[in-house]
């Protein structure tokens, strides 16, 4: 078969590689695709829920909390499927708050509150011990950590007598992106998979 000359086949064949170029920018040098990994690869997905869509067009509703509802059951660490609709008076702090750790100083955003600590007895026992008992019948938040306060991305839960709102400050972490929109300046705006669940807040 003849395929014409070399410079006849250079503007096919460059725009073959431009094209494969693009295609790998836009499948793996993306923040998503990274955070997927980070979570796959730190065997994280029982804590971050990856959803690539906020709301499924046929249903209208959020693909997000049905993976809450499926991957976490029990509803621990703040990750209960069902929305807040009533914020009690003694939940101090909201979702999207930049706060700091006042033992541990590290800083972080709130992704997630429960009225009073929701975990596995065994862990409240080992993270709470005996003499913070208290701890447990007070709110209770979920924070991604800032990962230049930490080596790797983590997220904490933390009793509400821990913790203080920081202003301008804003906070790195690979997850970030899928809790929330921007950061207006004092806080981050939720996405609305998360809005959905925090409607109060």
């Amino acid at each position: 078969q003849n395929w014409g000359t070399a410079e006849a086949n250079r503007p096919y064949v460059l725009n073959k590689f431009i094209n494969k170029v693009v295609n790998f920018r836009d499948a793996y040098l993306n923040f998503n695709s990274w955070a997927q990994w980070l979570v796959t690869l730190l065997n994280l997905e029982h804590i971050f829920p990856i959803v690539q869509s906020d709301v499924d067009p046929d249903e209208g509703e959020s693909l997000a909390i049905e993976v809450l509802r499926y991957k976490h059951q029990h509803g621990y660490f703040s990750f209960s499927p069902e929305p807040r609709i009533h914020r009690p008076p003694n939940v101090q702090f909201r979702i999207g708050q930049v706060v700091m750790h006042k033992n541990w100083k590290y800083r972080g955003v709130i992704v997630g509150w429960d009225e009073i600590a929701k975990a596995p007895p065994e862990w409240l026992d080992e993270m709470y011990g005996k003499n913070n008992r208290e701890w447990r019948d007070m709110p209770n938040y979920s924070i991604l950590v800032d990962t230049r306060d930490r080596m790797s991305p983590q997220l904490t839960y933390v009793p509400q007598v821990n913790l203080v709102v920081i202003k301008n400050t804003i906070i790195i972490h690979p997850l970030l992106e899928n809790h929330f929109e921007t950061y207006d300046g004092t806080q981050y705006i939720p996405r609305p998979w998360l809005r959905t669940l925090y409607p109060q807040d």
